[in-house]
């Protein structure tokens, strides 16, 4: 939403607000999501998906709101709320952290710049050969990285007289023994604690906190670079760690969240650090310091609404305490039904498995404030789980919990020195879609016996990427708070691309807006299409628009096709739905009789166990059995002279079949089946039936009705006429 906003307003998020004002700046917001609201309305319902609108929930109700605050303070109860610093994936766009499975949900194959730079040793005429694809992370080099058991080389470039280190395996990538002349051979080991200079000055007075030295650690491999990896604390989660586990204090970041250096690198000061790499190796060049300029081919993270590359930084955040529920986490997944069945101990239980700590702050205005309180002398904080819990302490009772209405409150604790005020970060979205399950009730506030009823939720469905966003952080809440799942089956869908393969886009427009593509082809058709494909395997799609325009080839039109032909015949006929029913007396009435209850014992076998790939495909058959086969063979039946027990028995057969298809079909394709529904329960002498398809109770197979035995002589019956056509 901000994200939208500031496009609209053409300006960052905290000119906007320093513009605007919070509460301004939130009215903003406010308004994009009831735009959305109208459009997402009309566009499901054309879908014909069944929501209540009339009573739905926002995330930005203060109801909702309320009952995040009390989830939140679930977790804050149990310890599993912690501050920290810790680097973590940025969107400068944003201007604010992201999670970690955010921050793996959109990837790009980019082109950057990668350099090999010469850090020069102090007690030796050498330098340390450093690699990296971030020439702007270089100001705030503080380390050089080795692999302590792997085999160094002390060489001479023939070409200009310089002396270097890197490792023996990278030596072929440089030019091997063409270029260079081995000195010396070494471990990584022997190259620790060595000193050097840094190639820029602005953090040289981190000397004294440990900076400009040699460390090591197992991750250093020689699949790329040199084998020595420049290390800048604040820009790197493994660079952080290595220098805190070396006892190195030192720390330089020159960055802001909008990925801007700041005035500490004055060469570069305001430059966005993309922007800034080609003057970044300018300076290289002119120090002596660049080595050898690539570029790379890689896949980078970027942001997964703005679009924009990711950085990683050092930002201090708050943290759920994922890490010491991890068993909780998997065993609530055992407890889970997963469509297709191998995500539960693949992608997602794997996922579960590597679980880190989840940030939940947000340098943002819009969305839900953390609920902290921390005193301004004292440094203790307070939680609160409710709008009554704030009340109690600072005598204001809120009707809504944006920033705008809870910043401005502060108390004093009689006894304690200082005033209690709020931190000004909100919570990460992802918290609020997690808490869903009982802030869309209000849940503990009201609906308690609701609530209960109906979760764990007994089914879910979204795309294979939530299995690092919405599924998880559903998972994660819901065996923190409750020590279970928040629902017992989910379809993980697959991702729908372009035709040509790539992401659907907008300003690519390799794509058509479904609202035309009901508009020509009915929407039945599109849910066809999608239920039909391999999405609901958890398969990725390439949408074609003729794939639309095939379901109303194969099944529609065939199926309204039959209905037509039974009102045209019945209608000469004068035949009513009160006389004489289907009978088994004649043989292809008791095998599509029979073929009906087998359809509608499957379709229950294959819903039971949520394998929708498995549904559409018997439906089509059932049709084709209905129209090229039944009708063909019984036409003479229907063209027959006079209104005959057989003929009746035929159209009664055939309003059979086409009333319980259309109860059937109704859950795939909600608009023709109603239409036909209501076509078959209003001809002349139609027994009494509720007004709409989907008021029906669903069809059950009669098992007295079914033959295997005659469904298997046709069977072969029609394989031979089928092989008699091809000759």
């Amino acid at each position: 939403i901000e994200h939208e906003i500031d496009k609209q307003l053409g300006m960052a998020a905290h000119e906007a607000v320093q513009k605007l004002g919070i509460a301004g700046y939130n009215d903003e917001c406010r308004a994009i999501v009831q735009r959305y609201v109208k459009e997402w309305r009309y566009t499901i319902t054309r879908l014909g998906r069944w929501i209540d609108f009339d009573h739905d929930y926002k995330t930005m109700d203060p109801w909702f709101m309320e009952s995040v605050w009390w989830a939140f303070k679930q977790l804050w109860d149990k310890g599993l709320i912690y501050q920290g610093v810790k680097v973590m994936p940025v969107s400068t766009a944003l201007g604010t952290p992201l999670s970690n499975f955010e921050a793996t949900s959109n990837y790009h194959d980019v082109q950057d710049p990668a350099v090999t730079v010469l850090m020069p040793l102090r007690d030796e005429d050498a330098s340390l050969a450093i690699w990296t694809t971030t020439p702007w992370t270089l100001p705030s080099n503080l380390a050089v990285c080795v692999g302590a058991d792997i085999e160094y080389v002390l060489v001479e470039d023939t070409q200009s007289g310089q002396r270097l280190y890197m490792a023996a395996a990278r030596l072929d990538a440089y030019g091997g023994d063409d270029r260079f002349t081995v000195l010396e051979r070494l471990t990584g080991d022997a190259l620790v604690g060595k000193a050097y200079d840094p190639v820029f000055p602005y953090f040289a007075d981190q000397r004294s906190q440990g900076a400009f030295v040699v460390v090591s650690d197992d991750y250093v491999t020689t699949e790329s670079g040199t084998g020595l990896v420049h290390q800048a604390p604040a820009f790197g989660e493994d660079d952080y760690r290595i220098l805190r586990e070396h006892d190195i204090s030192a720390f330089a970041a020159p960055v802001t969240v909008n990925g801007k250096f700041t005035a500490q690198v004055t060469d570069f000061q305001g430059q966005h650090v993309k922007d800034a790499d080609k003057d970044n190796i300018r300076h290289l060049k002119a120090s002596g310091a660049l080595y050898k300029q690539d570029v790379i081919d890689h896949s980078y993270p970027f942001c997964p609404r703005s679009d924009t590359p990711l950085i990683y930084l050092a930002v201090p955040s708050w943290f759920v305490n994922v890490t010491s529920i991890r068993e909780k986490l998997m065993a609530a997944n055992e407890q889970i039904r997963w469509v297709p069945d191998h995500i539960k101990h693949g992608r997602f239980g794997n996922w579960l498995e590597g679980a880190i700590d989840w940030a939940i702050s947000r340098n943002r205005v819009w969305g839900t404030p953390l609920p902290i309180w921390i005193n301004d002398e004292t440094g203790n904080m307070k939680c609160f789980g409710s709008i009554a819990e704030l009340a109690e302490h600072t005598g204001v009772t809120v009707t809504d919990l944006h920033r705008e209405h809870v910043d401005p409150l502060t108390f004093t604790v009689e006894g304690e020195s200082g005033t209690y005020r709020r931190i000004s970060e909100v919570l990460d979205c992802w918290f609020e879609s997690g808490s869903m399950p009982y802030a869309q009730l209000h849940y503990p506030f009201e609906n308690e016996q609701m609530f209960q009823a109906g979760f764990p939720a007994e089914f879910i469905a979204e795309g294979l990427d939530q299995t690092r966003g919405w599924f998880y952080t559903l998972t994660v809440l819901a065996a923190a708070i409750f020590d279970q799942p928040a629902f017992r089956n989910v379809i993980v869908n697959g991702m729908v691309m372009a035709q040509d393969g790539k992401k659907m886009s907008k300003r690519l427009r390799n794509y058509t807006p479904p609202d035309e593509l009901m508009e020509k082809y009915g929407a039945d058709a599109l849910r066809l299409y999608l239920i039909n494909s391999g999405l609901v395997r958890g398969e990725e799609q390439r949408f074609a628009d003729s794939g639309v325009r095939d379901m109303t080839r194969r099944a529609l039109l065939p199926w309204y096709n039959a209905f037509s032909f039974l009102q045209t015949y019945a209608q000469i006929d004068g035949w009513s739905p009160a006389a004489r029913g289907a009978s088994d007396d004649n043989v292809l009435d008791a095998w599509l009789i029979s073929r009906l209850q087998t359809l509608k014992a499957r379709i229950a076998e294959e819903m039971e166990a949520y394998r929708l790939y498995n549904v559409v495909p018997q439906l089509f058959d059932f049709i084709e059995d209905l129209t090229n086969w039944y009708i063909r063979l019984n036409r003479s039946r229907y063209w027959g002279e006079g209104n005959t027990p057989d003929k009746q028995a035929a159209y009664s057969t055939l309003y059979t079949a086409l009333m319980e298809l259309s109860k059937v079909m109704a859950p795939f394709t909600p608009f023709l089946s109603e239409y036909l529904y209501g076509q078959l329960a209003t001809l002349p002498g139609a027994a009494a039936s509720p007004p709409s398809v989907h008021l029906c109770d669903y069809p059950k197979a009669e098992a007295s009705r079914i033959r295997a035995d005659l469904e298997t002589a046709v069977d072969r019956m029609q394989q031979v006429i089928l092989l008699g056509r091809q000759k």
